[in-house]
């Protein structure tokens, strides 16, 4: 269901509870049945967030190269999710007790039609890919993750940006009864807030994903809802989305607004732009044997034939 953001609701045409839930057992039953017949859709029930997967989903596009997959494992476990903790371990037991269903995105700002959009409304009207990324942290080390999802533009288009719109800005879930570093306002200032410019989110490579390996997107990776903008830092790639905004100037990022010398705006990984405290030039292959040799950063994590157009002309040392 759409919700109109634009206009009250008169409370005696507001749906009941029972009807609304049952609604959405339906909805999700048909969406299981749909992707059972197009792409080996399988779960033990279409309510359970945690077990549903996909089979057979084809495979996007968009490298034009075989990446081998780091470990799931690996993924599941090494994970930035400050919200929760500052290390990379306790965020998967941690994010357990975060509620992901029913969960709703707001779509905002320099559009024409400004909605809410539940999450199973959005997937059952996008046909999900894998994609097959790159994910280079900010911290010099790397992964190669399958994700499962579908291009931002498809979203942003439902809500038809105005010409106005030159930027969207994300924000994540604010939930500080089961955030430990919300609860006591830790570090950064909460909720987490991300931005791309217009361009950059309307490109191909930039996939909304609700999956990986599979699988549903487990909740310390960022359920039900996340970003992924391969040729970015991952910090870039905000977790459990619920409001989207387009806007007419750059939105003043979480970690940009932390250390603005030390995380620009951009954020696009480049191996000639190094952080303050750390070079830029390689990185640790999560996986990797202990003899393995760093892998050379590439501009852009290795996408620049598909994005280096955005950045003409612009001084990257300055813009990083």
């Amino acid at each position: 269901m759409i919700i109109k953001t634009n206009k009250d609701i008169p409370s005696s045409e507001i749906t009941d509870p029972l009807v609304f839930k049952q609604r959405r057992q339906i909805i999700k039953a048909m969406m299981g049945s749909l992707v059972a017949g197009a792409s080996g859709f399988s779960a033990s029930s279409p309510l359970a967030e945690t077990k549903t997967a996909w089979t057979n989903v084809p495979k996007a596009n968009t490298t034009g190269e075989s990446l081998i997959t780091t470990s799931s494992e690996i993924v599941k476990n090494h994970t930035n999710y400050y919200e929760f903790t500052f290390n990379k371990t306790d965020a998967t037991r941690l994010a357990q007790s975060l509620t992901t269903d029913p969960w709703s995105v707001e779509i905002s700002g320099e559009v024409e039609k400004p909605a809410i959009y539940h999450l199973e409304d959005i997937l059952s009207q996008q046909s999900l890919q894998e994609y097959i990324y790159r994910f280079r942290c900010v911290e010099a080390w790397s992964m190669v993750v399958p994700w499962i999802g579908f291009p931002l533009a498809n979203l942003l288009k439902m809500a038809k940006p105005l010409s106005s719109a030159q930027f969207v800005q994300f924000t994540s879930v604010y939930d500080p009864k089961t955030m430990p570093n919300q609860h006591n306002n830790a570090m950064l200032e909460w909720p987490y807030v991300e931005g791309l410019r217009i361009d950059e989110a309307m490109h191909p490579l930039t996939i909304l994903a609700a999956g990986m390996y599979g699988e549903s997107m487990p909740k310390q990776n960022g359920a039900p809802l996340r970003l992924v903008v391969p040729w970015k830092y991952g910090f870039k790639s905000i977790k459990a989305i619920v409001k989207i905004e387009l806007v007419k100037r750059a939105p003043m990022t979480t970690w940009n607004k932390y250390a603005p010398n030390d995380y620009g705006f951009y954020s696009n990984v480049n191996p000639d732009v190094p952080h303050p405290r750390w070079s830029q030039n390689s990185e640790r292959q999560l996986g990797s044997g202990f003899f393995t040799p760093r892998r050379k950063t590439e501009l852009f994590n290795g996408y620049g034939s598909q994005v280096a157009s955005l950045y003409r002309d612009m001084d990257l040392r300055h813009f990083f």
